[in-house]
């Protein structure tokens, strides 16, 4: 898997780079929670040393590397954890959707995948879904709403997740802006980012979207997480004033996150994390 995956990067011009692992900030999200390391962090993702990269000009990238999160442990989350991240400078989510059908054609060497009881073709069209039309079909209410209520993500989960990537993989898209914090919105669709995730078997795979490159917007977008974070009395990052400066730079970019570790259950049919991870964090 991870030799076809550095085959396609290098074959379409990326340049592998490497990032720091320890930090001095992570991105501010929602409910992404760092786990400390000294005076500094272990990250979430490589995301904002990559957004540098993009800035000083490198214009295709990709690592494939370590990230860890705090609290997250169970079927399909491991507190440490492999990431592909890509970055294409001039892109939007759109472009690095193309890039992805085709990795995962490329690293599912048959075309088909056999994952919880489901035979999915990768080889035909993928479905596309808007969040709203995911809403209103197997949850009966729109994302609004369920925002309003505070249950997205528990809907997303329980009622529209197990719906998603069947006979074919499901690309769910354009998600609200206020759950999308580094995403740019969508131009015509007020409320909407420009932000995808793909599912196979319920389970999602990878995360994408074209990204901010606003620093004004994306420094709102951090306080607003921010105040957020501080009402739940949970931990709040100092804002990473490098990356706000090299944002600037950056006209227009796209990016990719993968979970390596779930894309190697799917492509072995394997039930759950523990299975494609020689030595699980908790078991080391």
């Amino acid at each position: 898997m991870l030799s076809a995956a550095r085959s396609f990067f290098r074959d379409r011009g990326f340049l592998d780079v490497e990032t720091p692992v320890r930090i001095p900030t992570p991105a501010l999200e929602d409910y992404i929670e760092a786990e400390a390391s000294g005076d500094h962090f272990l990250r979430t993702s490589p995301e904002l040393h990559m957004k540098r990269l993009l800035a000083a000009g490198y214009e295709r990238i990709y690592q494939i590397g370590t990230c860890c999160r705090l609290g997250e442990r169970g079927r399909v989350h491991l507190p440490e954890f492999a990431m592909l991240e890509w970055y294409r400078l001039d892109a939007d989510y759109m472009d690095v959707l193309d890039d992805t059908i085709a990795l995962v054609r490329a690293v599912a060497a048959s075309g088909e995948l056999r994952f919880r009881g489901q035979l999915t073709d990768v080889r035909g069209e993928w479905q596309r879904l808007t969040v709203d039309e995911a809403f209103r079909t197997y949850a009966g209410c729109t994302p609004d709403a369920a925002l309003s209520r505070g249950r997205f993500e528990e809907i997303l989960v329980e009622r529209i997740e197990p719906h998603l990537g069947g006979a074919t993989p499901t690309v769910l898209m354009d998600y609200p802006v206020c759950t999308s914090g580094l995403s740019k919105p969508k131009a015509g669709t007020p409320g909407r980012a420009e932000r995808w995730e793909l599912y196979i078997g319920g389970l999602e795979i990878a995360n994408a979207c074209s990204e901010l490159t606003d620093p004004a917007a994306q420094r709102r977008s951090f306080q607003a997480t921010a105040d957020l974070r501080r009402r739940e009395q949970r931990p709040v990052y100092p804002v990473d004033e490098a990356f706000l400066a090299a944002l600037g730079q950056i006209s227009s970019a796209a990016g990719v996150a993968i979970g390596i570790d779930r894309l190697a259950m799917v492509l072995t049919g394997a039930e759950v994390i523990d299975d494609v991870v020689a030595f699980p964090a908790d078991r080391a």
